[in-house]
């Protein structure tokens, strides 16, 4: 995944995209560059390997001139990280420049047919193929850019949101398939525009967006009438159809730059880990007759599939337990990478609930293009209106957390178990239970994400970290809880992380534990006396037991207390988790909220 910006208006460029690239950076941080069209209509390009800062101290991205551009910072896909590499890639004649987020899977045979043309290419990505496919139509073909730019895009196989700019009319055109792309539109009657992969790249400038669809291509114009005024418009067109323009609807976001911010905190990981306080009332708070239609759509259903990847993955199995326990419903539960291994079950009165925090994960938007090609029914839980999956859906419900910026999924995690966890008490006919149980977890997350609970955590990370390896153990949907658990502890720290159901350690695992082998175990009222049998294996080896749950255990050698909520245990007991992966990656000197090798949503298979 790659953050892309672009800039249309009447203010300097420079300033607005080099904002919006430290807002994407969470996107990628392999590489970056900054381009603009100045009033010669001249390129000005800077871009090199690194972190946005770390290249606007070299380069000084607010050096380059002009009142449109691009800008784009790089998560790695296809060749390394070198600056012939980073983007924006320019055509050869020097024209057209382009970044672009997502795989263009056919580049190997573009770029060979454009090599028999005499193109040249100057690095390893597939993205080179689009200015130069551009220039082939316009310069060779004879065709406007309009029509040379729906020609590319037909061509392109895969997913990919791609965003160009021509140097001699200032032409912007922005395209989404599969990859997100936002048009933001200038508020207050201020003549400019904005297309990103994310609204808090321009939230300080606009609440207006419109979201595109998969197909849409818009064109943003700049309407020179003389040198001190200037006009900008855009259409829409959809790329898969010619030249038909679509109408797509202007829409205020309800949420500010103070949610997309930092604020008082050093990192975004700590500050999502506290706003949990706040967001899982709000996840909480979904239309009562939308989620009884949902639970409907499951009794009726035959079959019914959950799905996720990563994180979104355990949200799914967790809840899966409490299906069975509170509703007595079997529900199948399947990786969505794994789900068309199981495409032969599908049937037109299939449902397929779709899991997820950004709606634009592949693997995610992969399986659901199969429930759709068997005519299931799918019902997506996301975090981000607009996106791939929102559109692809029968019916959504969004989590109502804002923006998760760290890669690490927390806020949106605990939200998701919200969500499914009242569709399962709604099955059971016990919403306004379910309802009431979450409103009373407001005061019990406070004290978990207190500062003086963050201060007891960070004594266990302080010894953790000169740790190898960490286990963690759970059972029944604290078995879930520790996989999300063991995941963001390595995921942030590097330390190696692996989670058991604690039945299964003496099928093998405990063969891992020696002498202070830390291991944390996750403790419930209902699963108390097995877990407990299973940490004295541990203990009776050498282990560290780290316990989490409502009550103290003489045999625990640390300790972190979790009031007891019974169905709602996961969404608590993860929380000091959160907090212990964030300070071991502190400790460590990493950096949280940008993992190395990961980013935010994987937009490639």
């Amino acid at each position: 995944m790659c953050g892309i910006i672009a800039y249309l208006g009447e203010d300097s460029a420079a300033p607005i995209l080099l904002e919006g690239l430290k807002r994407l950076e969470y996107r990628g941080y392999d590489s970056a560059g900054i381009l603009t069209v100045n009033d010669e209509s001249q390129f000005e390009l800077k871009k090199d390997v690194g972190k946005v800062l770390e290249i606007h101290e070299k380069l000084n991205f607010l050096d380059l001139n002009g009142t449109a551009g691009i800008a784009h910072t790089r998560w790695a896909t296809h060749g390394g990280v070198t600056q012939a590499n980073a983007h924006p890639h320019l055509s050869n004649n020097g024209r057209i420049a382009v970044i672009h987020n997502g795989i263009i899977e056919n580049y190997k045979e573009l770029r060979s047919k454009l090599t028999s043309q005499g193109f040249v290419f100057s690095s390893e990505t597939d993205t080179e193929v689009v200015p130069n496919l551009i220039e082939y139509w316009m310069r060779i073909k004879g065709l406007d850019l309009v029509e040379a730019v729906l020609n590319t895009f037909q061509s392109l196989e895969g997913n990919f949101a791609i965003v160009l700019i021509d140097r001699d009319s200032k032409t912007i055109i922005g395209a989404k398939n599969g990859s997100p792309l936002v048009l933001g539109v200038g508020s207050n009657g201020k003549n400019e525009y904005f297309l990103a992969s994310d609204i808090p790249a321009f939230l300080d400038r606009t609440k207006d967006v419109v979201y595109l669809y998969d197909g849409d291509m818009v064109v943003l114009r700049c309407d020179s009438h003389s040198r001190s005024k200037k006009s900008s418009s855009y259409q829409i067109y959809n790329f898969r159809d010619g030249r038909k323009i679509v109408t797509r609807p202007v829409q205020s976001v309800s949420w500010d730059m103070e949610h997309a911010a930092k604020g008082e905190f050093d990192h975004f990981m700590l500050k999502e880990i506290t706003e949990q306080v706040e967001t899982i009332q709000k996840a909480g708070a979904q239309d009562r007759e939308t989620i009884e239609d949902i639970a409907r759509r499951i009794k009726e259903a035959k079959g019914v599939f959950l799905i996720g990847c990563g994180s979104s993955f355990h949200a799914c199995l967790s809840v899966s337990y409490l299906f069975s326990k509170l509703a007595a419903f079997h529900i199948n539960t399947v990786l969505a990478s794994e789900f068309s291994a199981y495409e032969h079950f599908l049937k037109k009165d299939t449902l397929v609930i779709a899991v997820s925090q950004s709606g634009e994960t592949i693997d995610i938007l992969d399986a659901v293009r199969t429930a759709k090609q068997k005519g299931c029914q799918v019902i997506s839980i996301v975090n981000v209106m607009g996106s791939s999956l929102t559109q692809m859906s029968d019916k959504t419900l969004f989590l109502n957390v804002g923006p998760e910026i760290s890669v690490l999924s927390t806020k949106t995690y605990t939200a998701q178990l919200v969500v499914l966890t009242l569709l399962a008490y709604a099955l059971a006919g016990n919403l306004d239970e379910g309802l009431q149980r979450v409103k009373y977890l407001w005061n019990i997350v406070y004290n978990l994400t207190a500062a003086s609970t963050r201060a007891r955590i960070r004594a266990l990370a302080d010894r953790l970290s000169k740790s190898e390896h960490i286990f963690v153990i759970g059972r029944g949907s604290l078995y879930a809880t520790a996989l999300e658990a063991a995941l963001k502890i390595k995921e942030v720290s590097y330390i190696h992380a692996e989670a058991f159901a604690g039945g299964e350690l003496k099928h093998g695992p405990i063969s891992l534990i020696g002498k202070d082998t830390p291991c944390i175990v996750f403790v419930s009222k209902d699963t108390e006396k097995l877990i407990l049998s299973n940490a004295m294996e541990v203990k009776s080896r050498g282990g560290y037991l780290i316990g989490i749950g409502p009550t103290p255990i003489e045999s625990f050698d640390f300790f972190i207390k979790v009031p007891e909520t019974g169905e709602l245990n996961p969404v608590c007991d993860i929380i000091p988790i959160q907090i212990l992966a964030y300070q071991l990656a502190v400790i460590l000197g990493h950096d949280p909220d940008r993992p190395r090798n990961l980013a935010k949503s994987v937009t490639v298979r």
